[in-house]
């Protein structure tokens, strides 16, 4: 197992280099350019005002469509760093959001998108590839896949809830 100081010193020869840093400032540029697209693309909904960063493990920012809003939804558009893709995550404002409506999709048997096995430890509800390999080279077109498929994700928990509304009253409020 290699330590950290022999981690660090393989870091700091990778930066010698330089290609990580210009990488990671256009994938960041990219994607503060995609939370800004949908910022102005669809002013009735509310898109989270910064970005988390991550540990190189995730970048994400989180979109509010009024319809998800209203019931404490909100759906996470996630750079995976590990897997190497973009993913659309719908997530519960707090744990006990999310924990309410993991059981009521995982009752009603839902397939149209992963869901986790369990919630413990996970900050998503339901997850939905997006681009399982991104294009860098051709941006609008990999900007119009994510919308496109973000978009179908809202569509589809939106149709589900219009027929499997919640009974909680911590729901209804």
């Amino acid at each position: 197992m290699e330590s950290l100081n022999d981690l660090m010193n393989e870091y700091k020869r990778q930066l010698k280099k330089g290609d990580i840093q210009r990488a990671y400032r256009g994938f960041m540029e990219y994607f503060m350019g995609l939370r800004s697209h949908l910022e102005n693309n669809y002013p009735d909904h509310i898109v989270s005002g910064s970005v988390y960063y991550g540990y190189m493990d995730m970048t994400y920012f989180s979109f509010f469509p009024a319809s998800l809003k209203k019931r404490k939804l909100k759906i996470a558009i996630v750079f995976n760093h590990g897997t190497f893709r973009f993913e659309a995550w719908l997530a519960g404002i707090n744990k006990t959001v999310q924990s309410e409506y993991w059981k009521l999709f995982k009752e009603s048997g839902w397939k149209k998108s992963y869901m986790p096995p369990d919630i413990e430890g996970i900050d998503s509800i339901l997850e939905q590839v997006l681009v399982e390999t991104p294009d860098f080279d051709d941006l609008d077109k990999l900007t119009a896949q994510i919308e496109r498929g973000t978009l179908e994700l809202i569509r589809d928990v939106d149709d589900f809830l219009s027929k499997h509304e919640l009974q909680s009253q911590a729901f209804r409020e």
